[in-house]
């Protein structure tokens, strides 16, 4: 028996999970939203695995990992969950393959229900235009807080963002004479996106005064109590932080609840349109691909359908013989 091996039995499965946490985060890169999805599946694992007596890797066979998933359906999770669930285990079960420390992987076996993939909302050109033209007379008061919104919208849109990715800019990503941003998106993995005229506008406002007003006021608030923290963040909030994912979803939350339609109002919504809009205008599916930081084109496509249901939905309202 190797020593790899012998070591595996000594260690439980608590501590095999945290250094496989720790792996996908530091080597492979994963996103910390991704890493917290796989700790709260593969926590439910170990513990389901311990309630049966299996503490260690040698211990997780296929038959322990089929029972996990049935006891999950039985609860009543939905199939996105227990696709990501099933996912969540093959990889760690990999792992403890890759390190010597199973002798044979019982997730390559593993099946789970397909996620029933659903069409994302988007929004259509007129209402985004009609939506960006409010959130352009809001900012023309000057008002710093409205010319952010304006701004962190209009590159949403422009640029096809994930709020992720968006939060994550230091004004050193963003190149304003050749209108392009320097994106880390998942798996830090870098790609240089285009943003257009309005974009650049409501973008140069925000950086030229109403960045350094927040700055200016959060500094002014803070008199007494310390120097305020320096960041290099593009989008800050009242403090003079960097904003985080929620704050973001509180503005755009606030513009998509005036848009008529069904569906997430979160940041997705523009990124969805964005996409959709691409492919509407005669744009290349690989292009599309590389611009919104899709590994597989098989992801990026979902997008053609959403256009395909568009042009069935068009056709059953305008067509004589529909």
């Amino acid at each position: 028996m190797r020593v790899e091996s012998v070591q595996a039995e000594a260690m439980n499965l608590d501590t095999l999970l945290d250094d496989y946490l720790a792996h996908v985060r530091t080597e492979r890169g994963y996103s910390e939203h991704t890493v917290a999805a796989y700790r709260g599946d593969l926590i439910e694992l170990v513990a389901f695995a311990g309630e049966r007596g299996a503490v260690d890797a040698a211990a997780i066979d296929l038959a322990l990992l089929r029972d996990w998933l049935w006891a999950a359906t039985e609860r009543g999770l939905a199939r996105a969950s227990i696709a990501r669930r099933a996912a969540s285990a093959r990889g760690f079960t990999a792992w403890l393959l890759r390190r010597g420390l199973i002798a044979a992987d019982p997730g390559l076996r593993l099946r789970a229900p397909r996620a029933q993939r659903t069409l994302p909302r988007v929004v259509t050109q007129q209402a985004l235009a009609d939506a960006l033209a409010a959130l352009e007379r809001a900012a023309s008061t000057d008002d710093p807080i409205a010319v952010r919104d304006s701004a962190i919208v209009e590159l949403l849109y422009a640029s096809a963002l994930r709020v992720s990715e968006l939060v994550g800019l230091d004004r050193s990503a963003i190149d304003r004479r050749r209108r392009t941003v320097l994106v880390v998106g998942k798996g830090s993995k870098e790609r240089v996106v285009p943003y257009g005229a309005p974009a650049a506008r409501a973008l140069d406002h925000y950086l030229d005064q109403a960045r350094p007003a927040i700055l200016a006021a959060a500094a002014a608030a803070q008199t007494g109590r310390g120097a305020l923290a320096v960041t290099d963040a593009v989008f800050l909030g009242a403090r003079g932080a960097r904003m985080g994912v929620r704050s973001v979803y509180r503005v755009v939350t606030e513009v998509l609840s005036s848009i008529p339609g069904t569906g997430p109002s979160g940041p997705h919504a523009f990124r969805h349109s964005a996409a959709t809009h691409l492919l509407d205008g005669g744009a290349d599916l690989r292009a599309v691909q590389e611009f919104l930081g899709h590994a597989s084109l098989g992801t990026t496509q979902i997008y053609t359908h959403v256009s395909a249901e568009r042009l069935k939905q068009s056709y059953r309202t305008a067509h004589p013989r529909a």
